[in-house]
């Protein structure tokens, strides 16, 4: 069965604006641009037929698709599309040494090290398991042919390495911001990217 996915990062938190990394372990809420962010995507996308709804356990992936969630679509959610795991510099104010942590593991992915994580958090591998099985899950639903997902940034990117079958070390090559659009066409077997990195509705006034 073809699907058209659309595929949404939340919008802002005031984590995001201050620069501190989240993670699945923090369970924060949108900000007030946030919210401006989620109700510009609604009303840019508010007449696109979504058959079901699929977003995160964590609250700002739902704040961030309310609008829709308010119209009684079919909602789930799937601790599959959970941020990544970043141990333990999730919450924790930026600094230099934490700059240099990232930037060193994020180097590391990159040169194809994608086991590697830092302490008590998880993989980008680790994170695709859990996503093959959410998007098994959203595939087998044979009433949903549009499809609403909201997730996360670094989640996103290994997501899209993982359906358009690139290998995890090419994530980065999928930039995003706060409710950025990927729009994904699925025919039964592959999947292609139809929208990419789409911000239209926040140029909208």
């Amino acid at each position: 069965m073809n699907k058209t996915i659309y595929i949404i990062r939340h919008g802002e938190t005031d984590l995001n604006f201050r620069g501190v990394v989240q993670g699945k372990g923090m369970n924060t809420d949108l900000n007030d641009l946030g919210r401006s962010q989620a109700e510009a995507f609604y009303r840019y996308y508010e007449n696109v037929p979504f058959d079901h709804i699929y977003t995160s356990t964590l609250k700002r992936t739902h704040q961030t698709v309310q609008r829709f969630i308010d119209k009684n679509i079919p909602w789930t959610q799937l601790p599959g599309l959970d941020e990544i795991g970043w141990g333990v510099y999730e919450g924790v104010e930026s600094s230099d040494a934490v700059k240099q942590a990232f930037t060193d593991m994020l180097g590391s992915w990159v040169a194809g090290q994608v086991t590697e994580k830092f302490e008590e958090g998880e993989s980008p591998e680790e994170v695709k398991t859990r996503q093959l099985e959410a998007f098994e899950h959203i595939l087998e639903n044979e009433h949903a042919r549009n499809i609403l997902v909201c997730m996360h940034g670094r989640a996103m990117r290994i997501l899209l390495c993982v359906l358009l079958n690139k290998p995890l070390s090419e994530m980065d090559q999928f930039p995003h911001s706060n409710t950025t659009l990927y729009k994904l066409e699925y025919d039964g077997t592959a999947f292609s990217i139809i929208e990419f990195n789409n911000t239209d509705h926040l140029t909208i006034k």
